[in-house]
C-alpha cells in the first residue's frame, strides 16, 4: 500500500507541474483581445514542443504507473497461489501419513489375532540418536502409558525392533537390535539350533547383527530365518528377527557364527509397536 500511495504520489505530482507549467507560459503570453504580441509568436514556437515533451512525459508516467500496479497484482496472486499450493501438498502429505497408519493398523490387528496374549501400546518414533556407538531412538509414549524397561518393541508385522532401555513420563528410549548392548534369545528355523542374536560395533555401521553362541554341532546356513526362542522370558517366542545373509568362523576356525540382517528396516521406522504384557511360555 506505501508503494502504492508513493507511485501514485508521482505521478500525480509530475501532471500538477505540467499542468501549472503550461498556465504559466499562457499567462506571460497573453495579451489583449485579439492582440498576438511578438513575444506570443515567439513563445508558441517554444510552447508547442513544451507541451508535446509534458504531454509525452504524463503518457510515460500513466504507463509505467499501469505496469508497476499490474506487476504488484501478479506478485500477490504469485504469493497467493504459492500458499495454496504449500496447503495441497500437506494436506496430500496427512492423506499419505493416513493411509500408511491404516495399512500398519491392519496389520497390528493380524498380528493380535495370532497372540491374543499380547498387550500392545503403538507409539511414534520422534528422535534418533546421533551417537556413532549406539543404535537407538526415542518414542512419544512412556510410563504413563504403561511402558516399563525391557518391554520388547516390534513393527505391525511382529518384526523385532528393540527393546525399551530408559523410560520417562511420557518418552522412552528403544536400543534396536543391532544395538552392541542389545542380546536376543533366538533359534534357527530350519534347523532349530539355538543361540543368541546380539549387537557389535564393527557390523553396526552396516545395520547387522551377529548370531553367536550356537551349541555344539549346530549348522546354520544363508537363508536361514532367525526368530526368538523366548528364553529369559525378555521376548515372546516365534517373532522374526531376521535373515542369516553370511556363515563365518571364529579366529581359530573352530567357532562358527551368523550375519543376521534385521526384518525391520530401521531407516523407515516412524512408528513402532510396544508389548507391554504377554504370556511367558518356558
Amino acid at each position: 500500500m506505501k508503494e502504492y500511495l508513493k507511485r501514485n504520489g508521482i505521478r500525480m505530482g509530475i501532471i500538477v507541474f505540467a499542468v501549472a507549467l503550461l498556465i504559466g507560459v499562457s499567462r506571460l503570453t497573453r495579451t489583449g483581445a485579439g492582440e498576438i504580441s511578438l513575444f506570443q509568436n515567439a513563445t508558441g514556437v517554444v510552447k508547442a514542443p513544451i507541451q508535446k515533451v509534458l504531454s509525452s512525459v504524463v503518457n510515460w508516467m500513466d504507463t509505467m504507473y499501469n505496469y508497476l500496479y499490474e506487476y504488484d497484482s501478479l506478485v500477490a496472486e504469485n504469493e497467493s497461489l504459492r500458499s495454496q499450493l504449500a496447503d495441497a501438498q500437506e494436506s496430500a502429505r496427512e492423506g499419505i501419513e493416513a493411509s500408511e497408519e491404516n495399512v500398519r493398523l491392519r496389520q497390528l490387528l493380524n498380528l493380535r489375532e495370532q497372540h491374543t496374549d499380547f498387550q500392545m501400546e503403538s507409539s511414534k518414533v520422534v528422535l534418533w540418536s546421533s551417537s556413532n556407538w549406539a543404535s537407538s531412538f526415542t518414542i512419544s509414549k512412556g510410563e504413563s502409558s504403561g511402558i516399563e524397561f525391557g518391554d520388547p518393541v516390534v513393527t505391525e508385522y511382529g518384526a523385532v525392533v528393540g527393546q525399551i532401555t530408559e523410560v520417562g513420563e511420557t518418552w522412552a528410549t528403544v536400543s534396536t537390535l543391532i544395538d552392541v548392548d542389545m542380546s536376543v534369545g533366538a533359534y534357527v528355523g530350519s534347523s532349530g539350533s539355538s543361540g543368541m542374536v546380539v549387537g557389535e560395533y564393527s557390523f553396526m555401521k552396516d545395520k547387522v547383527a551377529k548370531l553367536t553362541f550356537l551349541a555344539d554341532g549346530a549348522q546354520i546356513f544363508v537363508g536361514d530365518e532367525v526368530l526368538t526362542s523366548g528364553s529369559g522370558g525378555a521376548f515372546p517366542a516365534g517373532l522374526i528377527i531376521g535373515t542369516i545373509t553370511n556363515v563365518q568362523t571364529e579366529e581359530g576356525g573352530q567357532i562358527e557364527y551368523g550375519i543376521v540382517q534385521p526384518q525391520v528396516d530401521l531407516d523407515s521406522l516412524v512408528q513402532v509397536f510396544i508389548i507391554k504384557d504377554f504370556e511367558v511360555v518356558e
